[in-house]
Parts: C-alpha cells; sequence; structure tokens
C-alpha cells in the first residue's frame, strides 16, 4: 500500500509501558488515513488482537511480559499473514535485530529514536524496504555481561522459574514436580528458552545463567 495514498492503514500497538505507549498513539493517530485500532501491554494480547483485527501494521516492543514480541511475531505472521511486524526495542544488539529478523519484522526502531524515527519506518515498510533505526550501525559493542543479562529479560517468570531450578541440577522429573507442570512442558520451557537466548545446549543456558547471577554459586 503506498504511503502516500488516502487508503486507511490500520495498526495495533503493543509495549508495556502505558505511557510510552499512549504517547506513539497519539503520533501515528496524526497520521493522515492512520488509525490505530488496539493497543496491548503484552505480545499475547497482540497476538489475540491480531487475529481479531487483521491490522496492516503490528507494532511489537521485543522484550514484554507474558509473551516477548519475538514469539509475538512468529504467532502474528501465521495467523495474520497480511500484517507487516515493526519492532521496538531499547537493545541494539545485532542478536535481537536477528531473532526479530527470523520472526519476520521488516522494521526494527530504537525506543529512545520512536518518536522521530517510527513513521519514517512504517512508511519504508510500506515500500517493501526493510528500516533499521541508524543509530543502531554506530552504536558501540555492548559488554558480554550487559548482554546476557539483556537476554534474560526476554524470558518469562515460569521460564525464569524452570532455568533457576535447572542451574541447581534439579533433574526435568524433579522440576515438573515442583513446578506442577508435565516434564515435556518442562522440555519445551529449555527449548524455547535455548531459542530466545541464542544458545544451543543446557550447558549453554547454565553458563549463561551463571554468568548474570541468576543463581548463586553454591
Amino acid at each position: 500500500m503506498p504511503a502516500d495514498q488516502e487508503t486507511r492503514l490500520t495498526l495495533i500497538l503493543c509495549d508495556d509501558h502505558a505511557l510510552f505507549r499512549e504517547g506513539l498513539s497519539l503520533l501515528l493517530g496524526q497520521q493522515r488515513g492512520w488509525q490505530v485500532l488496539a493497543e496491548a501491554a503484552n505480545g499475547a494480547e497482540a497476538v489475540r488482537l491480531a487475529g481479531e483485527l487483521q491490522p496492516d501494521i503490528a507494532i511489537l516492543d521485543v522484550a514484554m511480559p507474558t509473551m516477548s514480541g519475538i514469539e509475538a511475531a512468529h504467532a502474528i505472521r501465521e495467523i495474520s499473514r497480511g500484517t507487516r511486524i515493526v519492532a521496538l526495542s531499547m537493545y541494539s544488539d545485532a542478536h535481537y535485530r536477528r531473532l526479530m529478523s527470523e520472526a519476520g519484522a521488516a522494521a526494527y526502531v530504537l525506543k529512545n529514536e520512536a518518536s522521530a524515527e517510527l513513521v519514517e519506518a512504517i512508511h519504508a515498510v510500506l515500500r517493501g524496504e526493510i528500516y533499521v533505526s541508524p543509530l543502531i550501525e554506530r552504536s558501540l559493542t555492548p559488554d558480554p555481561q550487559d548482554h546476557a543479562e539483556r537476554d534474560l529479560n526476554l524470558l518469562s517468570e515460569r521460564e525464569l522459574a524452570v532455568l533457576r531450578l535447572m542451574v541447581e541440577g534439579v533433574r526435568t522429573k524433579e522440576i515438573a514436580e515442583a513446578l506442577g507442570i508435565s516434564a515435556k512442558t518442562v522440555e519445551t520451557y529449555r527449548a524455547r528458552m535455548m531459542q530466545k537466548l541464542g544458545v544451543d545446549s543446557l550447558a549453554g543456558l547454565i553458563k549463561l545463567a551463571f554468568r548474570t547471577g541468576l543463581t548463586p554459586l553454591n
């Protein structure tokens, strides 16, 4: 859809910070022909809204409670194939950009630049282009410790609970009993965490957890 036409453009906006979300909603609503159909505070809510409303654009924060923007993007691409994904993030790391790109995001906008760049990013997406915040290209390589800590922000509370037990050496069956879930569900959580954090083994998960101080080394 050409950006300069009067054709109505529908959007949903998902971010867990209400004031930030409201500010962006006002900004988007000022664009001629654009309409923010709904707002969401977490990824699961965004997926539900996308399925119901089939918006042209879904703007998703990368790190959110309940379901991350990465997971939400994957789900939305399955249930609303015409919806284009724009990622919002406070992280400039290539790791997050890659995960969002793999999830189908056509734009990656830094949250501290969103008021200046979001509209431009959406126009670029409507032209069939890929948009990445210019500041990302000039950003410094993050400290590995800081990077690991920010990675854990992508995990849900239940995933963190499973990870804590894993690094304490608790076996899968015992984790399942402690959390009131099945062993298969524990394995699903483990696979999901590995995908989110970009590691390919349980040892990698444990190493990352120790590096961030998630669980004390007793």
